[in-house]
């Protein structure tokens, strides 16, 4: 399986975020609230969450390409 690379740290105030990215990807694929599981994985800056709400895994898009 391929994983898609998000930020080890936020991009603007430098929180390590990247360790809770597998936790938010399966918690928000079993149907809960994008923002419910923001808050209690205790990311509350406006940067960090939308580090994790914009985050597109841009794999299958650019994998078409591949040589």
């Amino acid at each position: 399986m391929v994983r898609i690379i998000i930020p080890v740290r936020c991009l603007s105030c430098g929180k390590p975020v990247a360790h809770l990215w597998e936790k938010y990807n399966e918690r928000v694929a079993k149907g809960e609230k994008p923002g419910a599981v923001l808050d209690e994985l205790g990311l509350e800056r406006y940067c960090c969450r939308a580090l994790f709400l914009t985050h597109h895994d841009a794999h299958r898009d650019i994998s078409r390409f591949a040589v």
